[in-house]
């Protein structure tokens, strides 16, 4: 059933409450690009992208997504599990012994909505473009989806991959990348800068959309909506998305230092209080 904006908007807050008990009850994962992608997630599962349940590894004439930086797991988990491919009771493994639920995602346990592994930074566009590549010879009309972080654009197969969309033509592909401006050692200006991003991915041929406001629900979903309208044309789709890292938790947000570290007791109250839900869900 489809949720309306409402219930996708509070589901954010659960969303982001799932995310930091996660990493809280094993000491361990990143919550910061996962607080700032909440809304990318709930757009793209809620609103955007078209699938089916039961998951199936193949899913012909379905959209597929791929979560290139795959250490924002624990934002993808809840998500899947919130849209019904996994148990919601299920999270409470995260990071555990013998769980489906890794610190990045794995395909050999066969978690629905798992396509491919993605610990290594850098990789999943290319997966992503022999997928688009696959679904136009298979006379798919279907969509790939793809996420990055900013941070992750210093790995030079992403690159490669970029120009090789571009020259393919690859047009079934909508990439986004999570523009925080901060990765694992501090600002992206500071650690190797990007420069001015837009025109580069346009020099590489690509379709390019920006959205200033990532983590505005709305926003997010008419972005996506509208980079749908892009495909076909002859150039694979790329969407600039400025977000804020640990956005929703005031302490987490402005700083590179939630990149991957869980609150603490008080830290975690703290947060809760600020994402509180008329009725606060456990798992």
């Amino acid at each position: 059933m489809s949720k309306s904006i409402e219930e996708l908007k509070s589901l954010t807050t659960q969303i982001r409450r799932d995310i930091l008990r996660m990493v809280h009850a094993v000491n361990s994962g990143h919550p910061g690009g996962s607080l700032g992608c909440t809304e990318y997630f709930t757009a793209l599962y809620g609103k955007v992208m078209n699938y089916s349940l039961p998951f199936t590894m193949e899913g012909k004439n379905e959209d597929h997504f791929y979560l290139s930086n795959g250490h924002i797991s624990p934002v993808f988990y809840s998500t899947l599990a919130r849209f019904g491919f996994f148990p919601v009771d299920e999270l409470r493994t995260f990071r555990k012994l013998d769980s489906r639920l890794q610190g990045h995602p794995t395909t050999h346990e066969g978690l629905p909505g798992i396509r491919i592994a993605s610990g290594s930074l850098g990789q999943g566009l290319s997966v992503a473009l022999g997928v688009a590549q696959g679904k136009k010879l298979d006379g798919d009309p279907s969509l790939v989806y793809t996420l990055h972080g900013d941070g992750e654009l210093q790995e030079g197969q992403v690159w490669e991959a970029l120009m090789y969309a571009a020259a393919k033509k690859v047009d079934n592909i909508i990439s986004t990348i999570d523009y925080n401006g901060r990765q694992i050692d501090g600002d992206t200006d500071d650690v190797l800068s990007l420069g001015n991003l837009h025109a580069k991915l346009e020099a590489f041929g690509w379709t390019v959309l920006e959205e200033k406001n990532g983590n505005d629900l709305e926003a997010v979903i008419a972005i996506l909506e509208k980079a749908k309208t892009e495909t076909g044309k002859g150039k694979p789709v790329v969407i600039i998305l400025h977000t804020e890292m640990g956005y929703g938790v005031d302490y987490m947000m402005g700083s590179h230092a939630w990149h991957g570290k869980a609150p603490n007791d008080e830290q975690l109250d703290n947060a809760f209080k600020q994402l509180y839900l008329e009725a606060p869900a456990d798992y």
